[in-house]
């Protein structure tokens, strides 16, 4: 009579809190952490896998990706899910709001997401979750209910939508939003947001801390000063431009007013997305300052910390924020270090060659926004952030318990007895090339083309399933929708 499904031997096992990894075994039974110890009997387990003295890590929680942002949302769950198995990834949440791109839908979630949910139903390789965008007054209404029927329980305000295109400038935000005409996406549409999931808070007490508002921070009016500006000078070309048209204080402005927003409501849960440069960091720092009572989060992407507007690999590295210079990269680098960043993530958001580049080619301004690289996160952030003197410890907190906790993934997040069996395995030593062609997704192209990384994820188990197994996606789809918060182990 076997003890566990499965053991995992010989692997120095990477924990949240302490520094360095120690060596154990990893014993595995129903899909959940069974015991981490050393010296486990291999005639225990129904299988044995030998780690051969590789590093053990929590499976990376990449908490924001975009499914079906460019593709059909099926086609992404397959696709995309087997591409984050790749990087270590074994849970993702992913952005979904109405309007255009995503389903192509307006009205209201309570239709809106069930189709959501059938779409990706059966198909990802890692579990996940969705944040959801309140776009309408009536989305605000519907919070409460998205909570306790569906298990969302974080939210998104996209800053720049009401009056700035998804890729550049434009001219009718209603119809790409897809709202009614009598409805504005502004500032007063934010704060009422936040009311609501406030006011969700105070009706699900034991929640609270969970339930959380998300903010894309740029300022449309600043973009679209500069966006013409940049364009009538004509000196600026590819990602060069593209980052004068977006400039960093428009963040820092949008960092500013919401940070205000949210102590005029009450809210307290606020998560600060994909911070690009030093004045928007600067910016989140100052406003925590003032309002100390609001739990701010402030997230940063390996894109922004790979990737400057010279090494990114062609206009391939369009994305909202921006890409930025090598001195924003440097700011965002000693902001990971002194732990001002409480995670980083991929913002994976896959768009094919015929989807991505307009005519002409070498356009940025008629580029499409957003790439992905979920398959990089883990070994991207190994390699720099240990040559930078990051331990392995603040690596898996950085990228898998930290959002683990504030998303409501209570089983998620660490290498523990009683959690979900979620973990890769790397090796450290490993150094290899980015080739776009290597990666399962579905991009034909990636910003890191040619980049040299030192670390590699070799295998990934999703709640004890073998999905990744010496680099090679295994198995069928195991991944599940995640109704949050997960339940305490």
């Amino acid at each position: 009579m076997t003890e566990y499904d499965l053991l995992v031997k010989n692997v120095r096992v990477v924990s949240h809190d302490r520094d360095e990894p120690v060596e154990a075994d990893i014993a595995i039974k129903d899909g959940r952490i069974a015991r981490v110890e050393p010296g486990l009997d291999a005639s225990a387990a129904r299988e044995v896998v030998d780690g051969a003295g590789k590093l053990a890590f929590p499976g990376v929680v990449d908490a924001h990706q975009h499914w079906g942002i460019y593709n059909p949302l099926g086609e992404d769950a397959v696709s995309e899910s087997r591409a984050s198995a790749q990087g270590g990834v074994t849970t993702a949440l992913t952005y979904m709001r109405t309007g255009q791109y995503y389903l192509n839908k307006g009205g209201e979630y309570a239709d809106f997401f069930p189709e959501v949910l059938d779409a990706a139903a059966d198909r990802a390789y890692v579990d996940y979750g969705f944040h959801l965008a309140p776009m309408s007054r009536g989305h605000i209404g519907e919070i409460p209910d998205l909570i306790e029927r569906f298990g969302v329980t974080s939210f998104k305000v996209f800053m720049f939508y009401g009056s700035h295109g998804l890729h550049g400038r434009s001219a009718d935000q209603n119809s790409f939003l897809m709202i009614s005409p009598g409805e504005r996406y502004d500032y007063a549409h934010f704060e009422f947001v936040m009311r609501g999931v406030q006011a969700a808070r105070e009706r699900f007490p034991d929640l609270a801390d969970e339930i959380s508002l998300s903010l894309h921070c740029e300022t449309a009016e600043i973009m679209s000063a500069y966006t013409k500006m940049v364009e009538d000078a004509g000196d600026l070309s590819g990602l060069a431009a593209y980052h004068a048209s977006r400039p960093p204080h428009s963040e820092g402005l949008a960092v500013s007013i919401a940070s205000y927003l949210a102590h005029e409501t009450g809210l307290p849960t606020i998560n600060l997305l994909h911070l690009s440069s030093r004045k928007a960091v600067d910016a989140a720092v100052r406003m925590a300052g003032a309002f100390p009572h609001i739990d701010f989060r402030r997230e940063v992407t390996v894109g922004h910390l790979l990737a400057d507007i010279t090494t990114a690999h062609g206009l391939g590295g369009k994305v909202n924020p921006p890409l930025r210079p090598r001195e924003d990269v440097e700011a965002l680098w000693e902001y990971v270090l002194d732990g001002t960043v409480d995670w980083v993530v991929s913002d994976h958001a896959c768009c094919r060659d015929e989807t991505k580049f307009g005519e002409p080619r070498d356009d940025i301004f008629v580029a499409k926004s957003g790439f992905g690289g979920a398959e990089y996160l883990l070994s991207g952030m190994i390699t720099e952030g240990r040559r930078r003197g990051l331990s392995y410890g603040r690596i898996a907190a950085l990228t898998s318990r930290n959002p683990a906790t504030r998303y409501g993934l209570r089983t998620k997040g660490a290498i523990a007895v009683g959690l979900d069996a979620d973990l890769c395995l790397v090796d450290p030593d490993r150094t290899w090339t980015v080739r776009a062609a290597d990666s399962e997704s579905t991009q034909e192209y990636t910003p890191f083309e040619g980049f040299e990384l030192t670390a590699r994820v070799t295998d990934t188990f999703v709640r004890g399933n073998r999905v990744l197994d010496g680099g090679k996606i295994v198995g069928d789809p195991v991944g599940r929708y995640i109704h949050r918060p997960t339940g305490i182990a």
